[in-house]
């Protein structure tokens, strides 16, 4: 539990640092983009109102509360289940890297009313439109790691248990033809 704790608070505060530094910090927000190493790497500011690569983009409001109330939810049942249950280290870990993601980009929502995206990626001639951040790189990597690291402990079926062997009355057994338990005439 306390290695999922520390594990959200870490993805929390790098996703949060790092959107300050860039959107505010470098002024990526007025400023649009910034060549880092191009063309694998810019940053490029991007105001996602929607799920992941602006899919159900809105401006409504109860778009944005219904995500906010969403990630919420799923973050309060992963919680939940490594709580619960004993999940192997790497499980607890990623349970941890996708509430970390998840609540990161919940702040962005009530502050901004959009998730801050900021890294772009491009290669090989094929320029990518889409941005993330940190947050989402947690999420992907958190829900990937527990599909992955997850396993179902089914109990093994028990075995039936052989019935005890009984001695017969007089405490001797019964030899092939001698009858009375063995003795002698």
């Amino acid at each position: 539990m306390r290695l999922a704790a520390l594990t959200a608070f870490g993805v929390f505060v790098l996703d949060q640092l790092t959107k300050w530094i860039v959107v505010w910090g470098l002024d990526l927000a007025n400023r649009g983009a910034i060549d880092l190493v191009a063309p694998w790497l810019t940053f490029r500011m991007a105001w996602n109102r929607g799920i992941n690569f602006g899919i159900g983009s809105s401006d409504q409001e109860i778009v944005r509360w219904g995500l906010v109330i969403v990630s919420l939810a799923i973050s309060a049942w992963v919680w939940r289940w490594v709580w619960r249950s004993t999940p192997t280290r790497l499980a607890r870990i990623s349970g941890g890297l996708l509430i970390g993601g998840a609540l990161g980009n919940v702040v962005d929502r009530v502050l901004y009313g959009a998730v801050a995206d900021f890294l772009n990626m491009s290669c090989c001639g094929i320029e990518n439109p889409y941005a993330f951040n940190v947050a989402d790189i947690a999420i992907f990597a958190g829900a990937f790691g527990l599909v992955l690291f997850t396993r179902e402990t089914k109990p093994e079926p028990e075995k039936p248990k052989a019935a005890p062997k009984r001695k017969p009355a007089g405490g001797k057994a019964n030899g092939p033809g001698r009858p009375g338990g063995g003795k002698t005439p």
